[in-house]
């Protein structure tokens, strides 16, 4: 029972999220899970986003109010996610998913830059490992190491998108449970008796993409949150401070910060 009460009170925690952020001299938008400084102006707060100096429920239909928000707005049209947006969709169709679930962990894994390698190694778009991309069939050739080919998008999108549905699988309705295993690995959610690991750097992951992950919802609905069922947008920079979290290189010209 106890361990139940803290599964639902994590849930609930991340579930209603707050979230930071601010747009810099650059026109670069910065998120974080907490006030890091005193740049960081409440973004979110659980299912409200800050328009203007009043909070505007998700929930009730005004997209014309959420986009006066421009945290919101560099969210919901970021090129990439145009660019991106037909992998996305395809590859949420045939993994069952979500497309804003995969939205949601792109922005907070790569910031949709394609470039992006972690100094562990985790590539592109979806942020994936090697070994994880081997797991689930992505095989080298006489062309291409697996890394290479993670490089490409749709590739990459894939590869996510089935490791999201394999941890689905393994965690039904327990979305985050789901997430952290995507940051943290499944080892570390088995280590701590199925819950949500003690990492500063992963509760706050799960906090951030699923505040996003209801961002991106046409009909924002926490009710729905914990489902992940399949429901059938230049160079700005996304920068995703998440404490703890691995750095990740990119591309000279479109430099993707997650620190």
């Amino acid at each position: 029972m106890r361990a139940l009460l803290l599964a639902l009170s994590l849930l609930s925690a991340a579930a209603h999220a707050d979230v930071y952020g601010y747009m810099d001299a650059n026109g670069d938008a910065h998120f974080a899970a907490e006030k890091l400084d005193q740049r960081y102006q409440l973004f979110a707060r659980g299912d409200q986003v800050l328009n203007a100096s009043k909070l505007v429920p998700l929930s009730n239909g005004d997209k014309a109010a959420e986009k006066e928000t421009p945290l919101f707005r560099y969210l919901s049209q970021h090129p990439n996610l145009k660019k991106y947006e037909q992998l996305l969709n395809d590859a949420a169709n045939d993994f069952n998913l979500d497309p804003a679930l995969l939205k949601a962990v792109m922005a907070a894994e790569s910031g949709f830059n394609p470039a992006a390698v972690s100094p562990k190694g985790a590539i592109g778009l979806m942020q994936v490992m090697p070994a994880t991309a081997e797991r689930f069939g992505l095989q080298a050739d006489r062309k291409k190491t697996v890394a290479q080919k993670l490089a490409d998008p749709k590739t990459n999108i894939r590869i996510g998108a089935r490791y999201l549905r394999f941890l689905r699988n393994m965690y039904p309705n327990q979305q985050h449970l789901v997430l952290a295993s995507y940051n943290a690995g499944e080892g570390a959610i088995q280590k701590y008796n199925n819950a949500i690991p003690p990492y500063q750097e992963t509760r706050n992951y799960v906090k951030l993409v699923s505040q996003f992950y209801q961002l991106y919802q046409p009909v924002a609905n926490f009710a729905d949150n914990a489902v992940f069922s399949n429901r059938s947008s230049g160079s700005k920079r996304i920068h995703m401070i998440i404490p703890g979290h691995r750095s990740t290189n990119s591309s000279a010209d479109t430099v993707t910060s997650i620190e």
